[in-house]
C-alpha cells in the first residue's frame, strides 16, 4: 500500500518538500511507520557554522525537530498532522560539518498526544545531541 499524508507526499516528491527541511538537506533514510521509527539525514553545511566551524546549536535543534516529528508524521493517515507543543534539546558534544544522521522514534502514544524522542550522530556515528518531544496531533485538510 502506497502511504500519502504531508509526510509522505513530500520525500516522495508528490508535493514539494517543505522549505525548512529543504534548507536542513532533510534527506528520508529509513522509515519503520508500524514501528513509530525514523532515520534521516541532514547536511550540516559550512553556512550552518558558528565561528569555531562547528554547526550552530540552533540548526542542531532543527534537525532534531525534523527527526522527531516526521517519526510521528510517518504513522500518519492523510489529513492528520501535527503540533509540536514542546522541545527539548541536549548538547552532548560540537557537530561537524558533513552529513548528520537523526534518527526518532515515537516513544508513547495516547489519543492526539505523543512523546517522542532523537538522536543525532557525526558522520563518525558519534551522538552529538538528543532531544525530547511532546507532539499533539490534529486534523488537517
Amino acid at each position: 500500500m502506497e502511504r500519502t499524508g504531508a509526510f509522505w507526499d513530500g520525500v516522495t516528491g508528490r508535493a514539494p518538500m517543505p522549505p525548512a527541511a529543504r534548507t536542513l538537506g532533510f534527506e528520508l533514510v529509513e522509515a519503520d511507520p508500524e514501528e513509530g521509527s525514523i532515520i534521516v539525514a541532514f547536511a550540516g553545511i559550512e553556512a550552518f557554522t558558528n565561528p569555531f566551524g562547528e554547526v550552530l546549536g540552533g540548526f542542531v535543534s532543527a534537525m532534531l525537530y525534523d527527526t522527531v516529528g516526521p517519526a510521528l508524521l510517518a504513522t500518519l493517515p492523510a489529513g492528520q498532522f501535527i503540533e509540536t507543543l514542546e522541545l527539548h534539546a541536549q548538547f552532548l558534544g560540537p557537530a561537524k560539518t558533513g552529513r548528520l544522521i537523526g534518527r526518532g522514534r515515537v516513544v508513547a502514544r495516547s489519543g492526539a498526544r505523543a512523546e517522542l524522542e532523537a538522536t543525532l550522530e557525526d558522520s563518525m556515528g558519534e551522538v552529538v545531541a538528543t532531544a525530547t518531544a511532546t507532539a499533539r496531533i490534529i486534523e488537517r485538510t
